[in-house]
């Protein structure tokens, strides 16, 4: 995986088709998501060296600036990330469960980010806008101490542009309930 990411959200399908063109042909990026989410909302997700991705990322939100959500670009993303985004994540052991919730998918890919370099905690989930009427929320594991610091800092993170929403810490989740979310 190369070494940014960078991802544009905009309010109508058809802006953001145009945005993730345009992306790929303004620098050399791998498109890693190009899809609708809810509500009609568009994502796309790229990957590549962070020159590229930041310029690949400004080129595509001042060409769709009136339908512009949110944006974001890293310069070093936690390995977990990906894992979280795309299902694949192993949890041997839950301990305390985080959650935070955010409007935009954005948001909520800048807050993993930022929890998982805050504290050891293990990113569970990812889940960007699909079936939440455009919102997005993680969830993470880790000791009760290190899941509530990242929660916090990873509340600062989304709230820098007000897109946090809520966020809960659950000390020890019952079993069944484990069972359900991983």
């Amino acid at each position: 995986m190369k070494k940014a990411i960078g991802m544009v959200e905009f309010k109508t399908v058809s802006s953001g088709m145009r945005a993730a063109d345009c992306m790929v042909k303004t620098a050399e990026v791998e498109l890693l998501q190009a899809d609708t989410v809810c509500p009609g909302k568009f994502l796309a997700l790229i990957s590549g060296d962070l020159s590229a991705v930041k310029a690949a990322v400004e080129a595509a939100a001042q060409q769709e600036a009136e339908q512009l959500i949110d944006r974001f670009v890293l310069g070093n993303p936690h390995d977990s990330i990906f894992s979280a985004l795309f299902g694949s994540a192993e949890i041997d052991s839950p301990n305390a469960l985080g959650v935070l919730e955010t409007f935009s998918a954005a948001a909520a890919v800048v807050a993993a980010d930022t929890a998982a370099k805050t504290a050891l905690v293990d990113l569970i989930e990812l889940r960007l806008a699909r079936g939440m009427c455009g919102k997005s929320y993680l969830l993470l594991t880790g000791e009760v101490a290190a899941v509530e610091a990242a929660i916090e800092h990873a509340k600062q993170g989304a709230g820098e542009y007000g897109m946090f929403l809520d966020s809960a810490v659950i000390p020890r989740p019952d079993k069944k309930f484990w069972q359900k979310i991983l």
